[in-house]
Order: structure tokens, then C-alpha cells, then sequence
């Protein structure tokens, strides 16, 4: 019996990790703070104030850019990405091993989708955690996850259907 709900479904978008938010604030702030330091009458500080609500505008739109969708149903892991991304499509019947780690050991991580390099397939937005799957040909899989408890409790109980 295949089921068109999905047991668990995840939406991570790209202007949400707080570290290039902060990143982006602090150039804000420092182009409105010596746009406020300089004379009236250059046209420099114009470009500065210009710039800085660009950064802030860029910001907010950023937030809402959908990087890529995680659902589990019908015995597998769908990814669907951003827009000229294909689905990917992970079939569970052909998973070994699967536990929670870190995603990496940096403090800073590119977000990347569908990522093949050394062995590993990559799907990453933000945080710090992951759900690693090991398949029967032994290509790991990597995927990011704001919610990796509930994540892998998902892919568990559709393994064990």
C-alpha cells in the first residue's frame, strides 16, 4: 500500500543560517555608520546608504528562497531543490546504516545540493547536524537537517514498513 502523505516533510531556505545573516547586518551597519560619518555633500556616502538597504533588502528576500524540500513517504527519501535542481530520489530498500552526526567539522559550510565528492553525497542549507545513510554499494549520503531526531525516527519507520 503506497501512501501520498509524507511521514515527514522539512523545508530549508537559504537566507536563514544565522551566521551569513550576521555577516550581512555587520556590512549593513558598518555602510550606515560611515554614511553618517561622512560630509552631506558626497556622493560616495549616497552610494553607501544605497548599498546598505540593498544588503538589508537582499537579506529579507533571502529568507524566503526555498533551498530545497525533504520528504519521506513510499519507502524513500525525496530531495527536491531549488529551481533548475532535479528530484532526487533515495530508495530506502537500498539503505544499510542509518544514524545522526555532524554534518561537518567547520564552523562555516556552504550550502550545496546533490554535492558528489569523495564517495559522499551532499545536501546541506544550515545547522550543525545530519542524517547519514550508507547504502548497500557503500555511497554515503549526507543530508542536512533542522530537525535530525524526528528525521531519522521518519526514515526508520518507513524501513521498518
Amino acid at each position: 500500500m503506497t501512501s501520498t502523505k509524507p511521514v515527514f516533510t522539512e523545508k530549508q531556505y537559504l537566507g536563514r543560517e544565522w551566521i551569513p545573516i550576521t555577516i550581512r547586518l555587520m556590512l549593513a551597519i558598518l555602510c550606515f555608520a560611515i554614511y553618517c560619518f561622512t560630509d552631506n555633500n558626497d556622493k560616495t556616502a549616497d552610494l553607501l546608504a544605497v548599498v546598505g538597504f540593498t544588503i538589508l533588502l537582499v537579506s529579507i528576500v533571502l529568507g524566503f528562497v526555498l533551498h530545497f524540500r525533504t520528504q519521506v513517504q513510499n519507502k524513500s527519501i525525496l530531495l527536491d531543490g531549488l529551481w533548475t535542481t532535479r528530484l532526487v530520489k533515495i530508495d530506502l530498500n537500498s539503505i544499510v546504516s542509518v544514524e545522526i552526526g555532524s554534518y561537518s567539522r567547520y564552523l562555516f559550510n556552504n550550502p550545496v545540493y546533490n554535492l558528489h565528492k569523495k564517495g559522499t553525497i551532499r545536501f546541506y542549507t544550515a545547522g550543525n547536524e545530519a542524517i547519514h545513510l550508507i547504502d548497500r554499494d557503500g555511497l554515503v549520503y549526507i543530508i542536512g537537517s533542522q530537525h535530525p531526531n524526528e528525521f531519522l525516527r521518519a526514515i526508520q519507520s518507513e524501513m521498518q514498513q
